[in-house]
């Protein structure tokens, strides 16, 4: 596609605060047709490039990682092509990695890479890089294209405080989007409800990353600078918690031989983060409701006026906390205050397609954890992986990577790394299974494909073939246009035309 600088500019100039990033690796995405998109920028307290933006097969990972810079000359070609960039400020094409010295995987293989410097002035200060699976897929004319977008956005990035975007990447948590159309929704409602200070119920299956979406919410608030604190109301005695909650003065009861800090006085200004809230006794609901209603809480055992305290709260729950408002165990004033918002995260089996980028992230975090190399992830692991449930859902994942890390001592995981559930599960696979029934996202997909194909078709038509056009004619942002035509073998050129 032609690179046309105001087109880039406005959109670059219209993204949201702390958008800036994903809006450049979009754009870059659309214009080369690439199938995975990086920022990096220059960290320059770690010495290093940061990671500040990763799409990976429409999944974004924000996997706080540093390229760090190699000092020695006889480093430089392990470096890595991004930071060869950034040192040499030339654009840099690698048509089959396989063949490229300076090529270093990251969380998958990939085929080939084009990688642009991002320039302030003569000066480097960033990387954007596109890359495929299958080498030979991107061209001279993919690079000057991405040279283009680099270049333009230069400026921009330099404004949107580029060492404030790389503290950013380094000191986030985890954060995984984009791996189904239910963590779609969960994304939407984070980013509309963290800038508020309204309570938050995260629900949710064990395992699923009610944590992690805590935190982001935390993240991605105004209060991202403030404290956040974390209580387990299932790790501790009951009689324990309204002290741990809202403190106690000196003498209050036996064995309390100095004054503690609540948690929630610990939060104020910041947030609090209410894990199996549902295990709350009954008896300190009502206080929970005051601090939360009204900012006061009442150490345990003192007779001063209450402390005012400005606290977000966030509470996560497997339980049903509905069915417990009915049975009286768990009030139904209190209930409704904390599921002002409620995200209801999916479990992993729903989006098991994904598993492999899901995989390589925690290949990533517990290779760095445990100082080994990343293996790669072979394709009978992933196989055994595809085919078992994880009823512990993505916590299960990662702890079966990182006991598969510890024990792989080669460059790829082997079967034999993998836990022993996983490996009871191998043995049935040669059995026949039995015919599944279609489910109704079979169904559906059997009858939307034809459709979708054919409305697309036509839509690209009457719009003579302009993706921003017709994008905007069905009320969808282009780089959604751009995947759907990819979903169902459209490709662009002077006509739309399907596979044959």
């Amino acid at each position: 596609m032609p690179v046309h600088d105001r087109e880039i500019e406005d959109r670059l100039h219209a993204a949201k605060p702390g958008t800036i990033e994903a809006e450049l690796v979009a754009i870059a995405l659309e214009h080369t047709g690439a199938e995975h998109g990086a920022l990096f920028v220059w960290d320059k307290e770690a010495d290093g490039l940061a990671l500040v933006h990763h799409v990976v097969n429409n999944v974004t990972v924000t996997l706080p990682r540093l390229v760090k810079k190699a000092r020695p000359a006889d480093e430089a070609a392990r470096a890595g092509i991004a930071l060869h960039v950034f040192e040499t400020a030339v654009p840099y094409l690698a048509p089959d990695t396989s063949r490229d010295p300076r090529y270093t995987r990251y969380l998958i293989d990939v085929g080939c890479i084009a990688a642009a410097p991002v320039a302030y002035q003569r000066r480097s200060i960033g990387v954007l890089t596109v890359s495929s699976r299958d080498p030979h897929t991107l061209d001279a004319t993919v690079l000057a294209t991405l040279a283009a977008i680099a270049e333009i956005a230069a400026p921009l990035l330099r404004r949107a405080q580029i060492d404030k975007l790389s503290r950013a990447a380094t000191g986030r948590p985890l954060m995984i989007k984009g791996l189904s159309t239910a963590w779609h929704e969960v994304e939407r409602k984070l980013e509309l409800a963290a800038p508020t200070t309204a309570p938050i119920l995260i629900r949710g299956e064990s395992g699923t990353g009610k944590d992690l979406v805590a935190r982001a919410i935390h993240w991605n608030s105004r209060r991202a600078e403030q404290p956040y604190v974390t209580v387990n109301c299932a790790a501790i005695p009951e009689t324990l918690l309204e002290s741990i909650l809202f403190g106690h003065v000196k003498g209050a009861f036996t064995g309390a031989s100095f004054q503690k800090i609540g948690e929630f006085q610990k939060a104020d200004g910041g947030t609090l983060f209410l894990d199996e809230v549902g295990e709350l006794p009954v008896m300190l609901q009502a206080k929970v409701l005051r601090a939360v209603e009204q900012g006061e809480v009442q150490p345990l055992g003192s007779n001063e006026p209450p402390e005012r305290v400005d606290v977000r709260l966030i509470c996560a729950t497997n339980r049903d906390l509905e069915g417990m408002a009915r049975l009286g165990t768990f009030r139904d004033d209190l209930f409704y205050r904390l599921s002002v918002m409620t995200l209801e995260l999916p479990p992993l089996r729903s989006y098991k397609d994904n598993l492999e980028t899901l995989a390589n992230v925690f290949i990533e975090q517990s290779a760095v954890s445990h100082g080994k190399r990343a293996p790669r992830l072979g394709p009978e692991v992933l196989a055994r992986l595809a085919a078992y449930e994880f009823p512990g859902n993505m916590r299960e994942l990662k702890n079966t990577i990182e006991h598969a890390i510890i024990l792989c001592t080669g460059d790829e995981l082997a079967v034999a790394d993998l836990p022993k559930p996983l490996l009871a599960g191998g043995h049935s696979a040669a059995r026949p299974k039995p015919a599944r029934t279609p489910t109704l996202d079979d169904a559906r997909e059997s009858w939307l494909a034809p459709l979708e194909r054919q409305y697309l078709t036509e839509l690209l038509a009457r719009h003579q073939g302009s993706v921003k056009e017709a994008a905007k004619a069905a009320g969808v942002n282009t780089v959604t246009l751009y995947r759907l035509l990819k979903k169902r073998g459209l490709h662009l050129g002077r006509v739309v035309r399907g596979d044959a």
